[in-house]
């Protein structure tokens, strides 16, 4: 995206599995102020060759009276279809679901949307963002992957940001609404590319949870974010 950045609220989300799976709650504790959103990966060994996360931590965090961000939960999973009904009754914030899951994409995310959370695609590295086009009017988020789903701590992939540019420019052509987010190997190195290229969410894991300082690795990022718009 060349030019002047337009000014917009960027938006840091903490991805819980690089967090400590013994001290979750401690880990969050770390970071207490500084983040914006709780990102959750929630994988089934079946779509992604890993397992992680299920509906308990998102009611175990979404029982505690301290922790009133929202949460982003990622579904990747398949089909969606069979996972979301675990997931509404809990209010979660955001419901994600991978693009590549199911051919019933448009159906899953009006059930969400009709099962009071906001709505969102994912798309891995490897498929034409086109593929999101006819449901751009739909979502509230689309999540573009900067790494190949199902593991932490892998390399970005920068080919990834003409997605971003894509999807920023038809969401000002066409007016609409919906966010866009990055996750995967994303830091201090990359964060300002990002944001130039028109995300608004940044998902990061290892570079908050496996710095000595999580708090401190934040608010970092938050300086280099508002560096782009001065």
């Amino acid at each position: 995206m060349g030019g002047e950045v337009l000014l917009r609220k960027v938006i840091l989300a903490p991805s819980l599995l690089s967090a400590d799976p013994l001290n979750i709650a401690g880990d969050i504790e770390k970071i207490k102020g500084e983040y914006d959103w709780l990102h959750i990966d929630v994988m089934d060994g079946h779509f992604v060759p890993n397992l992680a996360y299920g509906p308990s931590l998102v009611s175990a965090l979404k029982s505690r009276h301290d922790i009133t961000s929202p949460i982003d939960v990622h579904l990747m999973v398949e089909p969606p279809e069979n996972f979301i009904d675990l997931f509404l009754p809990l209010k979660v914030d955001y419901l994600t679901i991978q693009i590549e899951s199911t051919p019933h994409a448009h159906r899953v995310l009006q059930c969400i949307r009709d099962g009071g959370a906001k709505c969102g695609l994912a798309i891995n590295p490897g498929t034409p963002v086109e593929w999101v086009a006819p449901l751009l009017f739909l979502v509230d988020m689309i999540l573009v992957m900067s790494v190949n789903p199902g593991f932490g701590g892998q390399e970005f992939i920068p080919q990834v940001l003409e997605k971003v540019e894509w999807l920023y420019r038809e969401r000002t052509v066409n007016n609409l609404n919906f966010l866009i987010e990055m996750d995967g190997g994303l830091g201090l190195d990359n964060i300002q590319d990002v944001v130039r290229h028109g995300c608004d969410v940044v998902v990061a894991g290892n570079a908050v949870f496996g710095h000595e300082d999580p708090a401190q690795a934040l608010k970092a990022m938050r300086n280099k974010i508002m560096e782009v718009f001065r």
